[in-house]
């Protein structure tokens, strides 16, 4: 049986009998949790287990645990953290966002590993602009080129080094996106030379990211017709100008940044290149015709799995107390961390 090229999500906290026969038949390349699926630590372990049990392998977990409002993790039983940009901004130098981020993405990739989650949809690389939508905007590293790209590519590796494949997004750049793709299409108008000098540039220093996810935008100088995710010039430059050869996912299929039902909006996005089709909400009617358009992994996809789950290695055993305190420390003004915590 191939597998199939699709991360899906269920519909509660507990693996529903239907839901583990439907991905047993279709064997997803991976799985994906919400906050609907999420209630105690103990809770979120069996309900990992048993998504892996129910294909009989080794399956990737995905979550959205980036801080701020988009994370699925939180108090009382996981930390509570800022968005990053706000965060990032209340840090007088780069030093200091970096040991920042690093320190926080330590701690977040143990909570993860802790409960079975071995992937996180982050780095946020895209370059915050006075235009980004507030949905998107504290989300990000940071207002230039150079400065996101350094902050994400140390979430990225220190991702892997805690045993977490990090998942880049969203190719080719979100920053300039005026609207929030979850209600509206948005279209950047920047001429190609531009944005391959900024909004690529931060994808570009992440290329060999295990993982990343597309952008449902249109951008006029890739292809005035269709969203980035649906696009084959726009995956070509993903591809091509940018330079990664990872995993590349589909944002939520059910944005409604994309028209049409969702078995037209999953092949459109598999006929443009992307390898996987994201779906996220749970509804068992709508994974199956996502499902039923994305079909198996195609050969090149198969290698770009395998050499992304090859990055997955095994978490290392981290100090948690001196992470937490020197996270602590640096925030309060204190001083910076530079320290191996690990």
């Amino acid at each position: 049986m191939g597998i199939g090229a699709a991360i899906l999500g269920c519909e509660g906290a507990v693996l529903q009998a239907k839901e583990a026969d439907f991905f047993r038949d279709y064997n997803p390349f991976g799985f994906i949790l919400f906050a609907r699926n999420i209630d105690t630590p103990a809770q979120v372990q069996r309900l990992t287990a048993d998504l892996r049990a129910c294909l009989g392998r080794d399956a990737p977990i995905l979550i959205d645990q980036e801080g701020g409002r988009v994370q699925r993790l939180r108090p009382p039983h996981w930390r509570d953290w800022p968005p990053p940009l706000d965060m990032l901004n209340a840090l007088p130098s780069q030093d200091q966002r970096l040991d920042a981020m690093i320190l926080r993405t330590q701690l977040i990739s143990a909570e993860l590993r802790a409960v079975g989650i071995d992937a996180n949809c982050a780095p946020v690389a895209d370059i915050a602009t006075d235009d980004t939508h507030p949905f998107l905007r504290n989300r990000c590293y940071g207002t230039n080129a150079a400065q996101v790209a350094d902050l994400a590519l140390a979430v990225a590796q220190t991702h892997l080094a805690c045993g977490v494949l990090p998942v880049a997004k969203h190719l080719p750049g979100h920053g300039r996106a005026n609207a929030d793709t979850h209600l509206h299409l948005p279209r950047v108008s920047a001429p190609l030379e531009e944005l391959i000098a900024t909004d690529f540039a931060p994808f570009a220093a992440l290329r060999h990211c295990p993982m990343a996810m597309t952008a449902h935008i249109i951008f006029d100088a890739l292809d005035p017709d269709h969203p980035a995710t649906q696009s084959a010039a726009a995956i070509a430059a993903i591809r091509q100008i940018i330079g990664f050869d990872g995993l590349l996912m589909t944002d939520d299929l059910n944005m409604q940044a994309l028209s049409g039902d969702l078995a037209t909006r999953t092949q459109a996005a598999m006929a443009a290149g992307c390898d996987i089709a994201l779906h996220c909400n749970g509804d068992l009617a709508q994974m199956q015709a996502v499902a039923g358009r994305a079909g198996c992994l195609t050969e090149q996809a198969q290698r770009r799995a395998a050499a992304a789950l090859a990055q997955r290695a095994a978490p290392n055993n981290v100090d948690i107390a001196a992470l937490e305190a020197a996270f602590s420390t640096l925030m309060q003004g204190k001083g910076q961390a530079h320290g191996n915590y690990g």
